[in-house]
C-alpha cells in the first residue's frame, strides 16, 4: 500500500539563506513529498542557527504530519515572521522529520546543490 508521505534523503548540499545571510547548511536534509505538493526541504534543527529563530504562537495541524508550530526568523534586516515550521512530534507516516525545520520559500531561499 502507498503512502501519502514520501521521505527520501535530499542529497547534496542544502543551505539556508534568510535576508541575504546564511541560517543554516547541511548535508543531512530530508525531503518531503506529500501527495501533488511539491518537494519540501526539512532540515535537522543541529545545522541551524538557532539563536536566531523566535517561536511564534501560530500552530497549524495536518492530517498527514501531525501539528506544526512556528518560528519567525530575526535578523539585523528584519524579522521574517511565522516563515519557519517545524512538526515536532509528528505522527508516525512522517516520523522522520522530527527535529527538523522547513521554510516558506517564497521568504527564504533554501538552495540545494
Amino acid at each position: 500500500m502507498a503512502t501519502h508521505i514520501q521521505i527520501t534523503p535530499a542529497g547534496g548540499t542544502v543551505t539556508i539563506r534568510a535576508n541575504g545571510a546564511v541560517i543554516g547548511e547541511t548535508t543531512q536534509a530530508l525531503e518531503l513529498r506529500e501527495g501533488s505538493y511539491g518537494p519540501v526541504i526539512y532540515v535537522p534543527r543541529g545545522d541551524m542557527a538557532m539563536a536566531l529563530l523566535d517561536p511564534s504562537a501560530k500552530q497549524t495541524t495536518c492530517p498527514h504530519k501531525g501539528k506544526a508550530s512556528y518560528y519567525s526568523i530575526v535578523t539585523p534586516e528584519g524579522t521574517l515572521t511565522d516563515v519557519v515550521w517545524s512538526y515536532e512530534n509528528p505522527i508516525a507516516q512522517a516520523a522522520e522529520i522530527a527535529g527538523h525545520l522547513a521554510f516558506y520559500t517564497d521568504r527564504v531561499t533554501v538552495e540545494r546543490r
